[in-house]
């Protein structure tokens, strides 16, 4: 549709194949966008690129491992223009720092750190060529707050707030716009995996303590963080740049 917030453009999403990143590729296709996924899973972005395509939208997906440059550098060459760039792609871990192995936290920095610094040093020079381009990187609320037996996690997602700072600040004259996204606990197959494995029996009553942990009573939906991303995303928000967007159903404000 010609009034479509994203028509012509082409845009990049890495973890598209499942959660956020899904719903962020849906709703990037449903507004006009060319939508390459990015994913280690080539089975779970298929899926999502086929429901784009029976939906009328493009999407193509590329088996990419953010952790290795060469891989990402090679993805992102292939790539004739990349007008949007979401940085989604990223792991968990529960634990506080004395729980935290050596190879718990090496994993975390190297997918929700390394990963992104990967993308962005191949996607930029692309973006500056162009002489335009949005970054939109996905941080959490854990880099906002102290939330319990989440050190490694935090630590990336600081990262993160950091490097999108970085990136606004060092290309505010190349017509590139970086901000990030913060979320609290959003109801994704992950959450309903790691309740499945960590409290067996007790899913329906962990669902419920998890979702009132947010001041507004419930988890947010992939969608919802998804229209935030489009918003950020569009020329609507052409004067928007290095700034974080809590979507957080009140908690970092409210939770006290």
């Amino acid at each position: 549709m010609s009034d479509s917030k994203l028509t012509g453009k082409t845009a990049v999403v890495t973890g598209g194949g499942s959660g956020i990143g899904r719903a962020i590729c849906m709703r990037f296709a449903a507004e006009g966008a060319s939508v390459h996924i990015l994913e280690l899973n080539p089975e779970s972005a298929d899926a999502v690129a086929q429901e784009i395509r029976d939906a009328g939208g493009l999407a193509a997906i590329h088996a990419c491992d953010v952790r290795n440059q060469q891989e990402v550098l090679s993805v992102i060459r292939a790539i004739k223009q990349i007008d949007i760039l979401v940085n989604n792609a990223g792991i968990a871990h529960v634990g506080s720092v004395e729980d935290t192995t050596e190879a718990d936290f090496d994993r975390l920095c190297q997918v929700n750190i390394k990963g992104a610094y990967n993308i962005l040093h191949a996607v930029v020079p692309k973006m500056k060529e162009q002489g335009a381009g949005v970054i939109l990187n996905m941080a959490s609320i854990a880099a906002l707050v102290g939330l319990t037996d989440r050190f490694a996690y935090a630590t990336s997602k600081g990262a993160i707030a950091a490097m999108t700072l970085s990136i606004a600040r060092d290309y505010l004259h190349h017509g590139i716009r970086c901000n990030s996204i913060s979320p609290a606990r959003v109801h994704t197959p992950f959450v309903d995996g790691f309740i499945a494995k960590n409290y067996p029996g007790r899913e329906a009553e962990m669902f419920d303590m998890l979702s009132k942990s947010q001041p507004i009573g419930r988890m947010a939906k992939p969608e919802e963080v998804a229209a935030l991303a489009l918003y950020l995303c569009s020329d609507e928000a052409g004067f928007i740049t290095g700034n974080d967007y809590p979507i957080d159903g009140g908690f970092v404000k409210l939770n006290s």
